[in-house]
C-alpha cells in the first residue's frame, strides 16, 4: 500500500500530496497545470501523463478536484483513473461535490470491482500545509480502515460519518453553517463599529458569551440535545432584544 496516485494538485491537493511524500508514500501525480505538477515532482513525486497513468499500479488513488463533473471525467473519461486501477484498488475522493455525484461515482466504481470512500476536508489550506486537516469520511468500515493510513499523513482528525456519500453530505452541512455564521459575524462587527464600540472590545465580549463561543458548544449540548425543555432565556425576551438590535441598526443605517 505504498504506491499512491494523486489527481488534482491545487491549493489543497498540492500540500496534501507533499505530506504523503513526507510520510513515505511513492506518488504518481497528475494535474492540468504543469506548474502544479512540477512543484510536487520537486518534492519527490513522479509526473503522470494522465489520470490513468497516475492510477496504474497504485494501491490507492486520491482525487482533489473542483466539481463532480470533473471528478467523474477524471475517473471514467478517456485515459481515466478507472482504466488504470487494479482490481480491489481504493479511490479516495477528497473533493467537495454533490452527494448524488458521489453516490453515482461510487456505484459505477463498485460495478467495476473498485472500492471508494469520500473524504472531504473540513479545514483550510493552512491546515493542509501543516498536515492538520480534518476529514469527514463516508464508506464501509473496511474501506475507511484502508484509507486511514493515507489520511493520517495529511491530517489530524478523521471522522467516519457513515456509508459512502456521508462525508459529502456532512461537508455541505458544515459549510452551510460556516458560511452563514461568517456572514452573521461580519454583520455583528459592523453593528458594533457603528455603535462606536471598538472591534477588540467587541471581540473580548463576544468570545466570552454563547454568541461567540457558539450555541453548538453551549446551548445545544447543555439543553436541546439533553431533551431539557426548561429555558435559560425566554423567547419573549429574545424577541425583544432582537427587535432592539434591529431598531438600533436601522437608526445607524447599517
Amino acid at each position: 500500500m505504498n504506491k499512491v496516485g494523486f489527481v488534482g494538485l491545487g491549493q489543497m491537493g498540492g500540500p496534501m500530496s507533499r505530506n504523503l511524500i513526507k510520510g513515505g508514500f511513492n506518488l504518481r501525480v497528475f494535474d492540468l497545470d504543469p506548474k502544479a505538477v512540477a512543484a510536487v515532482v520537486k518534492a519527490g513525486a513522479k509526473a503522470a501523463k494522465s489520470p490513468k497513468d497516475a492510477a496504474t499500479g497504485a494501491d490507492a488513488v486520491i482525487t482533489m478536484l473542483p466539481i463532480g463533473a470533473i471528478v467523474e471525467q477524471a475517473v471514467f473519461g478517456p485515459d481515466g483513473i478507472a482504466e488504470g486501477m487494479a482490481k480491489g484498488a481504493l479511490l479516495i475522493d477528497m473533493s467537495t461535490i454533490l452527494p448524488l455525484d458521489t453516490d453515482r461515482i461510487g456505484k459505477r466504481l463498485m460495478e467495476r470491482g473498485f472500492a471508494m470512500v469520500d473524504a472531504p476536508v473540513g479545514r483550510t489550506s493552512a491546515a493542509a500545509i501543516e498536515a492538520k486537516s480534518m476529514f469527514m469520511v463516508g464508506g464501509s468500515a473496511a474501506d475507511v480502515a484502508r484509507a486511514r493510513p493515507y489520511l493520517e499523513k495529511m491530517g489530524e482528525a478523521i471522522v467516519h460519518c457513515g456509508p459512502l456519500g456521508a462525508g459529502a453530505r456532512m461537508k455541505l452541512v458544515n459549510n452551510y453553517m460556516s458560511c452563514v455564521v461568517n456572514l452573521l459575524t461580519a454583520e455583528t462587527l459592523t453593528l458594533a463599529e457603528a455603535c462606536g464600540i471598538g472591534i477588540e472590545t467587541a471581540l473580548e465580549v463576544l468570545r466570552g458569551t454563547p454568541a461567540g463561543r457558539g450555541h453548538i458548544n453551549t446551548t445545544w449540548p447543555g439543553k436541546a440535545l439533553k431533551d431539557d425543555p426548561k429555558p435559560e432565556f425566554m423567547l419573549d425576551l429574545a424577541f425583544k432584544d432582537l427587535g432592539l438590535a434591529l431598531d438600533t441598526a436601522a437608526q445607524l443605517n447599517v
